[in-house]
């Protein structure tokens, strides 16, 4: 037996991801300015590397056990995966090889508390412009206290 209102009833749109985070479409996207770095400070992002492919999300399961390759940088939302990559190769020789990619992805803690790695973009380690280099932590939706996940392919 159908209730009052029943027949205006439409099904639900789909809404986000389960994990609640992604960027919203490009039509929807808030426009980011780009930081002034001279007056902004900027925030600590902590980078583990991985050759061959991305840490699993156990690999983060507990807090202060991560994985040991990390790097921490300091930058800004506006930064480029571009000039990530730049920073990468300075300290992982394995990312300066000519036909190395480079695969990124954000980790952080979902709803319950459990850790998710996201593929966010990839680069090639020399090419500046082609995939993803133009493409800025804000762009996709990198939120402070996120760490990043590099995988060298």
């Amino acid at each position: 037996m159908a209730g009052r209102g029943d027949a205006g009833i439409k099904p639900a749109r789909p809404g986000p991801p389960i994990h609640g985070r992604g960027p919203p479409p490009a039509a929807n996207r808030p426009r980011f300015e780009p930081v002034d770095r001279e007056k902004t400070c900027p925030l600590l992002l902590r980078v583990f590397t991985k050759i061959g492919g991305h840490h699993l999300n156990e690999d983060f399961k507990v807090r202060g056990k991560e994985p040991k390759d990390e790097v921490q940088i300091y930058t800004w939302k506006d930064a480029t995966l571009r000039e990530l990559t730049d920073l990468v190769k300075e300290v992982a020789p394995a990312a300066r090889k000519r036909d190395a990619k480079l695969s990124f992805a954000f980790v952080y803690p979902d709803k319950n508390g459990r850790f998710i790695v996201r593929p966010v973009g990839r680069t090639f380690s020399y090419g500046n412009g082609r995939l993803d280099d133009g493409k800025t932590l804000a762009d996709l939706d990198f939120q402070i206290g996120d760490y990043l996940d590099v995988a060298i392919l």
